[in-house]
């Protein structure tokens, strides 16, 4: 049965490139029993194809292009506005490419994810695959976390590991990390809107209790109801 759209949690994604991430939440929103609702996408470049993906679904989209604001602060208060605008209950970084301010951050504590392309605490900031290769790794994978000041540094909810193979280059590496990504995430995302996670002073509470360390996605296939 699909949940009531009236009383679902509003969900706001924001994103700079492609939308890949979106596009698998866009997907798990359109399950009959999902329990939240994607009420509205932006970008802060015009010509992401992520806004293309939003028009396709139907999905209110807008655009704060960062090029035409002087400061971090002046584009995050406009950012923040456009935010405010449409009232969500919950804001999701799928491969958005902006540190946020502090100020911004602290605002929307506790309905901020992000997706990371690691194992945090592991190679926090870019080029998070070819770090790993670099390293010998032998294992890799992604992070859902709770946004905080901290770049890449607040408490981690999930996450899906992947094994590096000897012939595994950055780019390979990458297509394996963003399949689980897209499993994970949508994921996360029912457990915030069914009330099972959210941030407690310093680190996530899952059903009630203090998590001490990340769930993670097991390796078979699993559904969003998981």
């Amino acid at each position: 049965m699909k949940a009531d759209p009236l009383n679902a949690p509003r969900i706001l994604v924001l994103a700079s490139g492609s939308g890949t991430n979106l596009q698998a939440l866009i997907d798990a929103c359109q399950e009959r029993d999902f329990p939240g609702q994607i009420i509205a996408v932006g970008c802060n470049r015009p010509n992401a194809f992520a806004l293309e993906r939003a028009a396709q679904a139907h999905i209110d989209h807008f655009t704060v292009d960062h090029t035409k604001y002087g400061s971090r602060e002046e584009f995050d208060g406009m950012l923040m506005a456009e935010i405010r605008r449409r009232n969500p209950d919950l804001i999701l970084l799928a491969g958005f490419m902006r540190i946020l301010t502090t100020d911004f951050v602290r605002a929307l504590r506790g309905t901020l994810l992000n997706v990371h392309p690691s194992l945090l605490p592991n190679y926090t900031g870019l080029n998070t695959h070819q770090r790993a290769l670099d390293a010998g790794d032998t294992m890799h994978g992604t992070s859902i976390h709770f946004v905080t000041e901290e770049l890449d540094g607040g408490p981690v909810i999930a996450q899906a590991q992947v094994k590096i193979d000897e012939d595994d280059t950055a780019e390979s590496l990458a297509e394996k990390v963003q399949a689980k990504e897209h499993l994970l995430y949508p994921i996360v995302v029912r457990w915030f809107c069914e009330g099972r996670v959210r941030l407690g002073s310093d680190q996530v509470i899952f059903d009630g209790q203090p998590l001490a360390q990340p769930l993670v996605l097991p390796d078979e296939p699993v559904t969003t109801s998981a």
